[in-house]
């Protein structure tokens, strides 16, 4: 009785000229070229809005409607914007409440986001549930329970109004991002502070923080335009060209009868200007304080 043995397949050659298999994450050349168009589309219409203000921002008024913009370039809507309105006063307004708006809300935000991450307190849940629940309701719903809530303080026509009501849009939500972004910073970090000897806020101010600078500067961010571009209550709150912010400032530009095109593009370049400044600033830590504070609810 003979036994058979197998013997191994033998690899058939390769085939001259034979297609290679695609790796995974190769794109064929019909993919790559309609991603790239679909990029390229979509930057233009990102950026055409920007340029179309920039471009009329610098158009005489007699070709503010049309699409001569290299005809005639000045700059006489930004000397006129900053001679013959009250501009530097709604700039000098605006950077005092969006500046306080983000300090304040970055100190609150990030001391009540780190209370609720590490400590156990009676009310815990139910303040947990109204960072949630104020952030449902839109302003148009806010505006007036808010405005009669001023007028009783006497904070109408004041910055500090306007800055109480902007923490209260932008607290509870970075106050809830921050929660989650100190709920990745290990625990042990606070007890080796115990250890040293530190207090709670002592850990928290000297070992914490240093660690949390990508959620800090999501909080910035968030905190400083909403304040910086906030229409509605600007508008409401805020009364006569010395008190007012940009946001309320350029309606100045616009009535019934038309629009002061020229002036009103000057202005939305130059209030775009810190806006951008800020967001160069913190856009290295955007990515990573969003995605760290979104990791634990």
């Amino acid at each position: 009785m003979t036994t058979a043995t197998a013997t191994p397949a033998t690899a058939t050659p390769a085939r001259h000229g034979a297609r290679k298999p695609r790796k995974r994450g190769d794109r064929s050349p019909a993919a790559s070229l309609a991603l790239h168009l679909t990029l390229i589309v979509t930057s233009v219409i990102a950026v055409f809005p920007v340029l179309w203000v920039l471009l009329t921002s610098l158009k005489p008024a007699k070709f503010a409607s049309t699409t001569d913009f290299f005809k005639e370039t000045t700059f006489e809507n930004y000397t006129n914007l900053i001679k013959d309105t009250e501009f530097l006063s709604w700039f000098a307004n605006s950077v005092i409440v969006a500046g306080l708006s983000t300090v304040i809300g970055v100190f609150v935000s990030a001391t009540t986001g780190y209370a609720v991450s590490r400590f156990r307190f009676p009310g815990k849940r139910g303040l947990m549930w109204t960072l949630l629940v104020t952030q449902m309701f839109p302003v148009a719903v806010l505006i007036v329970p808010i405005y009669n809530i001023m007028s009783t303080m006497g904070l109408l026509n004041q910055p500090a109004g306007l800055v109480i009501t902007y923490l209260t849009i932008s607290v509870p939500f970075c106050a809830w991002m921050m929660k989650g972004f100190f709920d990745t910073i290990p625990r042990e970090i606070d007890e080796s502070g115990q250890v040293d000897g530190l207090t709670p806020f002592g850990t928290f101010w000297r070992l914490i923080l240093p660690l949390a600078k990508p959620g800090l500067a999501v909080t910035a961010f968030y905190s400083f335009i909403t304040a910086w571009g906030e229409v509605a209550y600007a508008s409401a709150f805020m009364v006569g060209d010395e008190n007012l912010t940009l946001a309320g400032g350029l309606q100045k530009f616009v009535n019934q009868y038309g629009a002061q095109w020229g002036p009103m593009t000057a202005a939305s370049v130059l209030i775009a200007i810190p806006a951008a400044l800020v967001f160069l600033f913190a856009q290295k830590h955007l990515v990573t304080g969003m995605s760290a504070g979104a990791v634990k609810g």
